[in-house]
């Protein structure tokens, strides 16, 4: 409301009480142009209504949302939906053009300005968790893995020939797979182990790149964040290697924000060495729904590249949840949740240890891991049954851990991996591991380590199958009809 309808208004109620509504209104104003004008994340979180009133002003630029617009093309923002059209806040036209993921769209001025601002707020975020001197970013609608496929297609470009990517192995499918898809024969660098932890060979990484020829590597694809025992690559060494010989250098920096630890490894890479680009993803990190990833480098030229390489316009959903997040929170809230986030670490690997201890197992030594961490488990029954104990925890609400018996054998893209789950061919011993990331509370904890804690006692038992079926069996006669912790509170009881 402009200030000629504040006039307005007092002819209707107390001009002392309009004087109040617009003071208020100027102050919410206020932190608005101060957005627009600085392109900076906020240091305080703003209040939900400030950003609805933004995202209905950025709205009301579109062209679907103009009073008396007659839009006769293929593609004029019209939902059929009303409540579709309430989760998206009537932005419809989603980001970028045909040729280019980041540029403005004539059609499009609010939507466009929204995805401005959301990667100048990203940008800031990289920084202050770690990375001062990152130049670029920008937000892309898809998940980590398909984000590195696009980096690797842009670096296609400045190398012609190359037909490898050096990869040191984590078993996760999606970056694997994502070598594949970018056309790309993956060269697999097993690990190390020192001590209980899973390191980075960077000896063979640079006998690969003598053996196959620099010319036609077109990358090494290191990693930062992964499941325990594994702890993040030695970036800063692979990044000398690859400067040394003019290697492309992508980091799948999956969900590495939230630690000091894994941004501190990128920032002293691109320090002393070549790394073209790392990739987050939005879910884990920002705690939005599943679907973006932040591409961020160090060369504005390069992430401009893969920003034009992009094809086609794309969803603004990611990037309205992630404009939302990072002004609800503002960085003093997203500071608070990185601090609450590696207290609880230690306060869960204290406990982790102990419940361990308590049945005859360990709490494995892999300090370098900043995020996941691992018990050992000595199955006396058939190695087979090991996954077992993931199963009991599932029925019982529990998500998240991984019960890895290093057996396995799996084959991805004409490609087996042995032992699949631990990274390595033979990894001494059977574990489960667990997380500590961003948003874990104290609760969620608790109740793990005492489900944990009675699900050991039970597996470590005599006939394990049989208390299985018996848990199975008690779940069935539960009535679902409450609330979720209700039920897992009964379950706990039974057992």
């Amino acid at each position: 409301m402009n200030a000629q309808n504040f006039r307005l208004c007092e002819k209707l109620v107390s001009p002392a009480y309009v004087k109040q509504a617009e003071e208020a209104r100027k102050s919410h104003e206020t932190k608005i142009r101060i957005l627009l004008e600085q392109r900076k994340w906020p240091e305080e979180g703003w209040e939900d209504g400030v950003i609805e009133l933004m995202l209905d002003e950025l709205a009301l630029m579109d062209s679907n949302n103009f009073p008396g617009n007659c839009g006769v093309g293929e593609r004029e923002a019209r939902v059929v939906s009303k409540l579709v059209q309430q989760r998206h806040y009537r932005l419809g036209h989603g980001i970028g053009r045909s040729g280019d993921i980041a540029a403005i769209q004539p059609k499009a001025a609010g939507s466009s300005v929204l995805m401005k601002l959301t990667n100048s707020m990203v940008l800031d975020l990289l920084k202050i968790t770690g990375v001062p001197n990152v130049k670029a970013c920008f937000l892309v609608p898809m998940a980590t893995g398909m984000s590195l496929v696009l980096c690797m297609l842009t670096l296609r470009q400045s190398r012609p020939k190359a037909r490898y990517v050096i990869w040191p192995r984590i078993d996760q499918k999606s970056c694997f797979k994502s070598i594949l898809t970018a056309g790309y024969e993956p060269v697999v660098i097993e690990n190390k182990q020192v001590g209980d932890e899973l390191q980075t060979d960077v000896e063979a990484i640079e006998q690969k790149i003598n053996e196959l020829g620099a010319e036609n590597i077109l990358c090494v694809l290191t990693t930062t964040s992964c499941f325990a025992p594994r702890i993040p690559d030695r970036l800063e060494e692979v990044a000398k290697l690859c400067s040394k010989y003019s290697v492309g250098h992508i980091v799948n920096n999956a969900y590495g924000v939230q630690s000091t630890k894994c941004m501190h490894l990128i920032h002293q890479a691109s320090r002393v060495g070549r790394l073209d680009a790392f990739v987050q993803s939005t879910d884990k990190n920002l705690l939005v729904p599943v679907g973006g990833a932040i591409i961020a480098g160090f060369d504005i030229t390069f992430i401009e590249t893969v920003s034009k390489t992009y094809p086609g316009r794309a969803s603004a959903s990611p990037s309205i949840d992630v404009f939302i997040t990072l002004l609800s929170l503002g960085q003093h809230g997203y500071k608070r949740l990185l601090a609450e986030r590696k207290q609880l670490y230690k306060n869960m690997q204290e406990q982790l240890r102990k419940c361990a201890e308590k049945h005859g197992e360990r709490l494995l030594d892999i300090s370098h891991n900043p995020i996941s961490m691992a018990i050992s488990l000595k199955c006396e029954t058939p190695v087979s049954n090991v996954t077992e104990l993931g199963s009991m925890l599932f029925t019982r609400y529990v998500s998240g851990t991984r019960v890895v018996n290093c057996t396995e054998t799996k084959e991805i893209g004409g490609h087996k991996f042995i032992g699949f789950g631990s990274h390595a061919n033979s990894y001494p011993c059977a574990y489960l591991t667990a997380a500590a990331a961003i948003g874990v509370t104290q609760t969620d904890i608790d109740l793990f380590i005492k489900r944990l804690d009675k699900v050991m006692g039970k597996w470590k038992a005599p006939n394990v199958r049989n208390k299985v079926d018996t848990v199975s069996d008690d779940m069935d006669k539960v009535e679902l009809n409450g609330d979720v912790s209700d039920t897992a509170k009964e379950l706990d009881e039974k057992s």
